[in-house]
Protein backbone atom coordinates (compact mmCIF):
# COMPACT_ATOMS: atom_id res chain seq x y z
CA UNK A 1 0.00 0.00 0.00
CA UNK A 2 1.60 3.48 -1.08
CA UNK A 3 2.18 6.40 1.77
CA UNK A 4 -0.40 8.14 2.54
CA UNK A 5 -0.02 12.13 0.87
CA UNK A 6 0.21 13.25 4.54
CA UNK A 7 0.84 10.71 7.31
CA UNK A 8 -0.66 12.95 9.74
CA UNK A 9 -3.91 13.86 8.07
CA UNK A 10 -6.52 13.25 10.07
CA UNK A 11 -9.57 11.07 9.44
CA UNK A 12 -12.55 13.17 11.02
CA UNK A 13 -15.07 10.58 10.46
CA UNK A 14 -13.14 8.62 12.63
CA UNK A 15 -12.67 11.35 15.07
CA UNK A 16 -16.21 11.74 15.68
CA UNK A 17 -17.02 8.08 15.70
CA UNK A 18 -14.55 7.74 18.46
CA UNK A 19 -15.32 10.55 20.57
CA UNK A 20 -19.55 8.98 20.06
CA UNK A 21 -17.98 5.86 21.24
CA UNK A 22 -16.27 7.73 24.61
CA UNK A 23 -19.25 9.83 25.66
CA UNK A 24 -20.63 7.79 28.50
CA UNK A 25 -17.13 6.46 29.88
CA UNK A 26 -15.35 10.06 28.87
CA UNK A 27 -15.64 11.71 32.10
CA UNK A 28 -14.34 9.00 34.00
CA UNK A 29 -11.25 8.62 31.72
CA UNK A 30 -10.58 12.39 30.91
CA UNK A 31 -8.94 13.01 34.03
CA UNK A 32 -6.49 15.14 32.17
CA UNK A 33 -9.04 16.93 30.44
CA UNK A 34 -10.72 18.10 33.22
CA UNK A 35 -7.51 19.43 34.88
CA UNK A 36 -6.28 21.43 32.03
CA UNK A 37 -9.63 22.70 31.34
CA UNK A 38 -9.89 23.96 35.30
CA UNK A 39 -6.65 25.57 34.40
CA UNK A 40 -7.93 27.21 31.31
CA UNK A 41 -10.90 28.75 33.00
CA UNK A 42 -8.74 30.23 35.78
CA UNK A 43 -6.62 31.95 33.25
CA UNK A 44 -10.38 33.60 32.66
CA UNK A 45 -10.56 35.44 36.18
CA UNK A 46 -7.84 37.92 34.69
CA UNK A 47 -10.32 39.17 31.56
CA UNK A 48 -12.34 41.65 32.51
CA UNK A 49 -15.29 40.97 29.98
CA UNK A 50 -19.41 40.69 30.55
CA UNK A 51 -20.09 38.61 27.66
CA UNK A 52 -23.85 38.42 26.07
CA UNK A 53 -22.79 35.59 23.93
CA UNK A 54 -20.13 32.34 24.83
CA UNK A 55 -18.91 29.93 22.87
CA UNK A 56 -17.36 26.31 24.50
CA UNK A 57 -15.68 25.26 21.44
CA UNK A 58 -15.54 21.72 21.95
CA UNK A 59 -17.47 20.75 24.79
CA UNK A 60 -17.42 17.22 25.03
CA UNK A 61 -19.73 16.34 28.33
CA UNK A 62 -20.31 20.58 28.83
CA UNK A 63 -18.78 20.75 32.38
CA UNK A 64 -17.14 24.12 30.78
CA UNK A 65 -20.38 25.25 29.46
CA UNK A 66 -21.57 24.52 32.85
CA UNK A 67 -19.32 26.94 34.72
CA UNK A 68 -19.15 29.57 32.04
CA UNK A 69 -23.25 29.73 32.45
CA UNK A 70 -22.59 29.95 35.92
CA UNK A 71 -19.82 32.80 35.59
CA UNK A 72 -21.41 34.70 33.37
CA UNK A 73 -25.25 34.24 34.09
CA UNK A 74 -26.31 36.44 31.23
CA UNK A 75 -24.93 35.56 28.33
CA UNK A 76 -25.97 33.00 26.24
CA UNK A 77 -23.47 29.99 26.21
CA UNK A 78 -23.43 27.46 23.11
CA UNK A 79 -21.90 24.40 23.91
CA UNK A 80 -20.42 23.28 20.64
CA UNK A 81 -18.98 19.82 19.68
CA UNK A 82 -18.34 17.61 16.65
CA UNK A 83 -19.71 14.56 18.61
CA UNK A 84 -23.46 13.94 19.20
CA UNK A 85 -23.67 11.36 21.97
CA UNK A 86 -21.02 13.54 23.53
CA UNK A 87 -23.59 16.56 23.53
CA UNK A 88 -26.43 14.04 24.83
CA UNK A 89 -24.28 13.24 27.65
CA UNK A 90 -24.03 16.93 28.51
CA UNK A 91 -27.63 17.10 29.68
CA UNK A 92 -26.51 16.11 32.70
CA UNK A 93 -24.80 19.24 33.48
CA UNK A 94 -27.95 21.48 32.55
CA UNK A 95 -29.45 23.13 35.47
CA UNK A 96 -32.88 24.31 35.95
CA UNK A 97 -32.73 27.71 35.55
CA UNK A 98 -29.30 28.45 34.42
CA UNK A 99 -29.42 25.98 31.07
CA UNK A 100 -26.32 26.22 28.07
CA UNK A 101 -27.62 25.64 24.44
CA UNK A 102 -26.30 22.44 22.79
CA UNK A 103 -25.28 22.72 18.88
CA UNK A 104 -23.44 19.49 16.97
CA UNK A 105 -21.29 20.88 13.96
CA UNK A 106 -17.84 21.16 12.60
CA UNK A 107 -15.44 24.04 14.03
CA UNK A 108 -14.07 24.45 10.38
CA UNK A 109 -17.59 25.77 9.70
CA UNK A 110 -19.12 27.00 12.13
CA UNK A 111 -23.31 27.41 12.04
CA UNK A 112 -23.43 30.78 13.86
CA UNK A 113 -23.78 34.40 12.28
CA UNK A 114 -20.82 36.99 12.19
CA UNK A 115 -20.01 39.06 15.27
CA UNK A 116 -22.08 36.64 16.71
CA UNK A 117 -19.77 36.13 20.25
CA UNK A 118 -17.92 37.71 22.24
CA UNK A 119 -15.94 34.80 24.00
CA UNK A 120 -14.78 31.89 22.75
CA UNK A 121 -13.40 28.93 25.36
CA UNK A 122 -11.56 25.85 23.65
CA UNK A 123 -10.29 23.20 25.90
CA UNK A 124 -8.08 20.52 23.82
CA UNK A 125 -10.01 20.39 20.56
CA UNK A 126 -7.74 22.28 18.71
CA UNK A 127 -5.02 19.11 18.01
CA UNK A 128 -8.29 17.74 16.78
CA UNK A 129 -8.34 19.69 13.44
CA UNK A 130 -6.34 19.61 10.46
CA UNK A 131 -6.80 23.05 9.56
CA UNK A 132 -6.38 25.55 12.37
CA UNK A 133 -6.18 28.57 9.84
CA UNK A 134 -9.85 27.50 9.09
CA UNK A 135 -10.68 27.48 12.51
CA UNK A 136 -8.78 30.65 13.49
CA UNK A 137 -10.63 32.19 10.34
CA UNK A 138 -14.25 31.20 11.86
CA UNK A 139 -13.49 32.35 15.10
CA UNK A 140 -12.74 35.74 13.95
CA UNK A 141 -15.49 35.43 11.63
CA UNK A 142 -17.84 35.00 14.54
CA UNK A 143 -16.70 37.17 17.38
CA UNK A 144 -17.49 39.97 17.80
CA UNK A 145 -15.05 43.44 17.55
CA UNK A 146 -12.60 42.79 20.58
CA UNK A 147 -13.86 39.18 21.23
CA UNK A 148 -12.11 37.04 23.02
CA UNK A 149 -10.46 33.59 22.37
CA UNK A 150 -9.35 31.77 24.96
CA UNK A 151 -8.00 27.79 24.05
CA UNK A 152 -5.73 24.93 25.36
CA UNK A 153 -3.91 22.60 22.63
CA UNK A 154 -1.14 20.05 22.69
CA UNK A 155 2.75 21.25 21.70
CA UNK A 156 5.28 19.30 19.34
CA UNK A 157 7.02 18.09 22.97
CA UNK A 158 3.76 16.30 23.65
CA UNK A 159 3.82 12.54 24.36
CA UNK A 160 7.28 12.42 22.92
CA UNK A 161 8.42 9.12 24.87
CA UNK A 162 5.37 7.44 23.30
CA UNK A 163 6.70 8.97 19.69
CA UNK A 164 10.23 7.40 20.53
CA UNK A 165 8.88 4.01 21.95
CA UNK A 166 7.16 3.24 18.82
CA UNK A 167 10.00 4.56 16.12
CA UNK A 168 11.96 1.38 17.87
CA UNK A 169 9.04 -0.87 16.54
CA UNK A 170 7.47 0.04 13.30
CA UNK A 171 7.89 3.33 10.54
CA UNK A 172 4.12 3.97 11.32
CA UNK A 173 2.51 7.20 12.73
CA UNK A 174 1.19 6.07 16.53
CA UNK A 175 1.08 9.57 17.76
CA UNK A 176 -0.33 12.47 15.96
CA UNK A 177 1.54 15.64 15.10
CA UNK A 178 1.10 18.59 17.21
CA UNK A 179 1.96 22.64 16.07
CA UNK A 180 4.24 24.61 17.90
CA UNK A 181 2.84 27.67 19.77
CA UNK A 182 4.80 30.17 18.27
CA UNK A 183 3.05 28.56 14.50
CA UNK A 184 -0.10 29.43 15.88
CA UNK A 185 0.37 32.63 17.15
CA UNK A 186 1.56 33.19 13.56
CA UNK A 187 -2.06 31.66 12.70
CA UNK A 188 -3.77 33.79 14.69
CA UNK A 189 -2.55 37.04 13.27
CA UNK A 190 -3.12 35.88 9.79
CA UNK A 191 -6.75 35.48 10.88
CA UNK A 192 -7.42 38.55 12.24
CA UNK A 193 -6.76 38.64 15.72
CA UNK A 194 -4.53 41.12 17.92
CA UNK A 195 -1.14 40.25 19.30
CA UNK A 196 -2.16 37.02 20.64
CA UNK A 197 -0.79 36.02 24.22
CA UNK A 198 1.12 32.33 23.68
CA UNK A 199 2.70 30.49 26.60
CA UNK A 200 3.50 26.87 27.39
CA UNK A 201 3.34 24.27 30.38
CA UNK A 202 4.49 21.25 30.90
CA UNK A 203 2.36 17.70 32.69
CA UNK A 204 3.96 14.65 33.52
CA UNK A 205 1.80 11.37 33.59
CA UNK A 206 2.65 8.18 34.94
CA UNK A 207 1.12 4.47 33.59
CA UNK A 208 2.18 1.51 35.16
CA UNK A 209 2.12 -0.27 31.89
CA UNK A 210 1.31 0.46 27.95
CA UNK A 211 -1.67 -1.54 28.18
CA UNK A 212 -3.64 1.20 30.90
CA UNK A 213 -2.44 4.04 29.23
CA UNK A 214 -4.17 2.49 25.55
CA UNK A 215 -7.00 1.87 27.72
CA UNK A 216 -6.99 5.35 28.89
CA UNK A 217 -6.99 7.10 25.55
CA UNK A 218 -9.24 4.70 23.89
CA UNK A 219 -11.80 5.53 26.81
CA UNK A 220 -11.42 9.03 26.73
CA UNK A 221 -12.11 9.30 22.87
CA UNK A 222 -8.58 9.82 22.24
CA UNK A 223 -7.63 7.26 19.27
CA UNK A 224 -4.90 7.10 16.44
CA UNK A 225 -7.01 8.45 13.56
CA UNK A 226 -3.90 9.42 11.63
CA UNK A 227 -3.89 8.47 8.06
CA UNK A 228 -0.24 6.96 8.75
CA UNK A 229 -1.58 4.72 11.51
CA UNK A 230 -1.11 1.04 11.31
CA UNK A 231 -4.14 -0.93 9.85
CA UNK A 232 -5.05 -4.71 9.74
CA UNK A 233 -2.49 -5.36 13.10
CA UNK A 234 -4.57 -7.93 15.12
CA UNK A 235 -3.99 -11.12 17.41
CA UNK A 236 -0.34 -12.07 18.31
CA UNK A 237 1.50 -9.52 15.69
CA UNK A 238 -0.43 -7.16 17.62
CA UNK A 239 0.89 -8.12 20.59
CA UNK A 240 4.14 -8.59 20.22
CA UNK A 241 4.28 -4.67 18.80
CA UNK A 242 3.20 -3.85 22.08
CA UNK A 243 5.41 -5.72 23.96
CA UNK A 244 8.50 -4.56 22.07
CA UNK A 245 6.82 -0.86 22.33
CA UNK A 246 6.59 -1.15 25.76
CA UNK A 247 9.92 -2.51 26.55
CA UNK A 248 11.12 0.93 24.90
CA UNK A 249 8.96 3.27 26.85
CA UNK A 250 9.14 1.76 30.64
CA UNK A 251 11.61 3.79 32.67
CA UNK A 252 12.12 2.55 36.66
CA UNK A 253 8.79 0.22 36.59
CA UNK A 254 6.12 2.75 34.59
CA UNK A 255 5.93 4.49 31.29
CA UNK A 256 6.10 8.37 31.96
CA UNK A 257 4.69 10.88 29.56
CA UNK A 258 5.12 14.58 29.10
CA UNK A 259 2.52 16.38 27.70
CA UNK A 260 3.37 19.86 26.43
CA UNK A 261 -0.17 21.82 27.15
CA UNK A 262 0.00 25.44 24.85
CA UNK A 263 -2.75 28.58 26.02
CA UNK A 264 -3.78 30.48 23.70
CA UNK A 265 -5.32 34.18 24.10
CA UNK A 266 -6.39 36.63 21.41
CA UNK A 267 -8.57 39.48 21.08
CA UNK A 268 -10.68 39.80 17.94
CA UNK A 269 -9.01 42.90 16.10
CA UNK A 270 -7.32 44.78 13.50
CA UNK A 271 -3.93 43.00 12.51
CA UNK A 272 -1.15 45.12 14.01
CA UNK A 273 2.54 45.75 12.41
CA UNK A 274 4.66 42.83 13.90
CA UNK A 275 7.90 43.97 15.51
CA UNK A 276 11.59 43.89 13.85
CA UNK A 277 12.43 39.66 13.99
CA UNK A 278 9.48 38.56 12.98
CA UNK A 279 7.68 37.98 16.92
CA UNK A 280 5.55 39.93 19.12
CA UNK A 281 5.65 39.29 23.01
CA UNK A 282 3.19 39.98 25.26
CA UNK A 283 2.93 39.63 28.97
CA UNK A 284 0.48 36.85 30.18
CA UNK A 285 -0.87 40.14 32.68
CA UNK A 286 -2.15 41.51 29.54
CA UNK A 287 -4.92 39.44 28.50
CA UNK A 288 -7.44 41.09 30.62
CA UNK A 289 -6.07 44.76 29.45
CA UNK A 290 -9.94 45.32 27.53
Amino acid sequence: MPAPADEFLLDLRQVRRAFDDAAVGFDAAAAVHAEIRARLLERLDLVRLEPQAVLDLGAATGHASRVLKDRYRRAHVLAFDMSLNMLRTAEAQQRWVRRFHRICGDAHSLPLRDASVDLVFSNLMLQWCNDPDAVFRELRRVLRPDGLVSFTTLGPDSLQELRRAWAGVDGYTHVHRFIDMHDLGDALMRNGFAEPVMDTERLTITYPDLDALIRELRLSGSANVAAGRPTGLTGRHRGRQLQEAETVAVRGGVITLTLEVVYGHAWAGTLRERRSGGEARVPLSQIGRR
